[in-house]
């Protein structure tokens, strides 16, 4: 029964290692690619900006144009949630095209591979995240407004990039 804890143990410290150097190895790929932004902006002539303005004004990943519906992964049911967290899983649904074309500025891209403001919505992650809910419930009341998708973008660059 002893050795059993201990392995177990050591599992745990083994596992809790692997992560911290996961961790670690994605904020060094960060700060990499930060330094990278930095040293083509020095030799393209631009050095009025400095690394949090760069950061800022990074839009994350987006569509230009809208993609087919199909081409989407689907989104959770928005009756597995509750208030505006089930509100902005049901404008997921409505239309996800537009959200396609919308940036995440939560910058998951960078942290989990999200390719626009949809992949959100495909699985838990906007049911935890303030920016996720809130650029949906935006997006859908400047839809209603009968502003384009790219007015939408605009708007929530102008919006969320600071």
């Amino acid at each position: 029964m002893k050795k059993r804890t201990i392995w177990i143990i050591l599992a745990v410290i083994a596992g809790g290692i692997i992560l911290f150097a996961l961790v670690q190895r994605q904020q060094g790929n960060r700060q990499q690619r930060t330094v990278a932004a930095h040293a083509s902006n020095a030799t393209s002539g631009s050095t009025s900006e400095s690394p949090k303005s760069s950061e800022a004004a990074r839009v994350p990943a987006h569509y230009e144009t809208a993609p087919s519906r199909s081409s989407l992964g689907s989104t959770l049911p928005p009756e597995r949630f509750t208030g505006k967290a089930r509100d902005a899983y049901q404008v997921s649904r409505e239309i996800p095209e537009v959200l396609a074309q919308l940036p995440c500025y939560c910058h998951c891209d960078m942290s989990l591979g999200h390719k626009s403001l949809t992949s959100c919505f495909e699985d838990n992650h906007a049911a935890n995240c303030a920016t996720c809910i809130s650029e949906a419930l935006t997006a859908d009341a400047l839809k209603k407004q009968g502003l384009s998708a790219a007015q939408i973008r605009e708007a929530i660059i102008a919006q969320y990039s600071d």
